[in-house]
């Protein structure tokens, strides 16, 4: 895959400026380097989990071709393989297993997103698109990622052909992040504009991503385990990426495939608790009232295989190995960041002087204070599994430039009426955090990238900073503080540099949250 920075022209830029040749030109080389290798750091993130290599790791068929291996299982193939997806990976997924089954395949339904195929189609990614006389049928929906009636059809068909199986049957079911607006089929006689307003008053009042998957499922016919239902009693195999944090199967497109663990007095509980349960339509109280009088009481999924095929952490370790290869000393933070991009921001920030410090022996001592306050953010922010000392001990301990590694899906509060997404956002932020002040004689670099291409409403997957940035802005007559106040981070990126700092992409055809790259060398 393509990836490309757009550093060239800063360079041209910054070398046709009046200057004294010596230092400055040699830290424009040494950024340009940093650039360049956050680029190919960031390629290698993206290309870990294209969905090709992933699937052909998941599956294989024994020499005969009768027999799907998947795991430490198998399954008999005697024109009984069907096959659903649904998600914005989902279209190059299941271009692969036709490669690999196409002859076995009996039929096959999948939901991805409005326009991708002719996206994939622009970019010259003919390995991602069905070939033309496929037996898997395309619904294009969930346009902007919300559930539209495209994505109700495409529900309904994968609802019909699930119905329609039997115990002799197989249905491989594939499943990435975007799944969930890409699988919307309510619960009659909810309606899909009923279901919606409830999720965004739920979500207006402050409601958890949790608590709004509680009532998704509760309402829906297909997510929580209500897929695995419908194929029931045909076994089930579902090849799972993820862009959840931690992996959790039950809540990657809020659990087609995995029974529900919470009850209609749950989400009771969750509607009290916001002061909704009045307020609720006719239909809702009515499926509600229906699922709590069930007889059969909850179902189970023993006959159904779910397995995480790509994730962050799958994503990260490419690049650790990458990061490695180019000379650095590699370290991989976390695959759970998450929280306020402006805290996180912060962390980053006092990360990269604590961590240079310890690189630097000319900077020992100057981060006694800064190591409390990063010690006192990570406390509060809470990110599962980070070894924060272990992590400075081995930069301590490091010969030469340092590459630390995060990935994870912060979030932005939304104040101002700009253009950006999570990514730009938080690189700008960092950028910001850096400026505040001198790292010494350390060049730094962060790039914040969202795998699947495309960050916010715009056609960049993020962007990358330095610790020059904010002098650098100023030069240009931009202050970033106003942007960010804005949530205007796409628009200060166009204008700083020429779009240099833009991280394009294009869609990627997969998806694993974002990646974070903290590049750190000695000048």
């Amino acid at each position: 895959m393509a990836v490309t920075l757009h550093v060239l022209p800063c360079l041209v830029r910054a070398l046709s400026r009046p200057l004294f040749w010596g230092a400055p030109v040699a830290r424009l080389a040494s950024s340009m380097v940093l650039a360049e290798q956050a680029r190919q750091l960031f390629d290698s993130v993206v290309g870990a989990v294209q969905p090709g290599p992933m699937l052909q790791r998941a599956l294989s068929l024994d020499p005969g071709g009768r027999l799907l291996k998947v795991r430490d299982r198998s399954f008999q193939l005697q024109q009984n393989l069907y096959l659903v997806g649904f998600g914005k990976a989902v279209l190059g997924m299941a271009a692969a297993a036709e490669e690999l089954l196409g002859h076995h395949l009996v039929q096959g339904v999948i939901s991805v997103p409005k326009g991708i195929r002719a996206a994939m189609e622009h970019a010259g990614k003919h390995e991602m698109l069905l070939k033309p006389h496929s037996r898997i049928q395309v619904f294009e929906g969930a346009e902007n990622n919300l559930p539209d009636r495209d994505a109700l059809r495409a529900a309904l068909a994968i609802r019909q052909l699930a119905d329609g199986l039997t115990a002799d049957d197989l249905l491989l079911v594939l499943i990435s992040g975007g799944g969930s607006a890409l699988l919307p089929a309510p619960i009659p006689p909810v309606t899909l504009e009923e279901k919606q307003m409830l999720t965004k008053l739920l979500a207006a009042r402050g409601a958890t991503i949790q608590e709004l998957n509680t009532i998704r499922k509760a309402l829906s016919q297909l997510k929580g385990g209500g897929l695995a239902q419908a194929a029931y009693p045909a076994q089930v195999v579902s090849l799972i990426l993820s862009d959840v944090i931690g992996d959790p199967v039950e809540v990657i497109a809020s659990g087609p495939t995995v029974a529900s663990a919470h009850n209609v007095q749950d989400c009771l509980h969750i509607l009290n608790h916001y002061g909704l349960r009045a307020a609720l339509p006719r239909s809702v109280k009515t499926v509600l009232a229906r699922a709590d009088s069930d007889p059969r009481g909850p179902h189970t999924c023993g006959h159904v295989l779910n397995v995480i095929i790509g994730s962050n952490v799958l994503a990260l370790a490419e690049a650790q190995r990458q990061a490695e290869a180019l000379g650095y000393c590699a370290f991989m933070l976390s695959t759970a960041m998450q929280g306020d991009v402006k805290r996180v921001a912060q962390f980053y920030g006092l990360l990269s002087r604590v961590a240079g410090a310890r690189l630097s022996p000319s900077m020992a001592g100057t981060s006694i204070e800064e190591e409390a306050k990063l010690h006192e953010l990570l406390a509060e922010l809470q990110i599962p599994g980070l070894q924060l000392e272990e992590t400075l001990n081995a930069v301590a301990q490091a010969k030469g430039p340092v590459c630390l590694l995060a990935g994870g899906e912060p979030t932005v509060q939304l104040q101002g009426s700009g253009k950006g997404g999570r990514n730009q956002e938080l690189a700008l932020h960092v950028g910001a955090e850096l400026g505040r002040r001198p790292l010494g004689p350390i060049d730094v670099l962060f790039l914040s990238g969202g795998t699947d291409g495309q960050d916010g409403p715009t056609d960049a997957a993020g962007a990358w900073v330095m610790s020059e940035l904010v002098s650098q802005a100023a030069a240009e007559g931009l202050d970033p503080a106003s942007f960010l106040a804005q949530n205007d981070s796409h628009t200060f990126f166009c204008r700083f540099q020429g779009g240099a700092h833009l991280l394009y992409t294009g869609l990627t055809g997969t998806n694993v949250m974002d990646a974070h790259l903290l590049l750190l060398r000695p000048q």
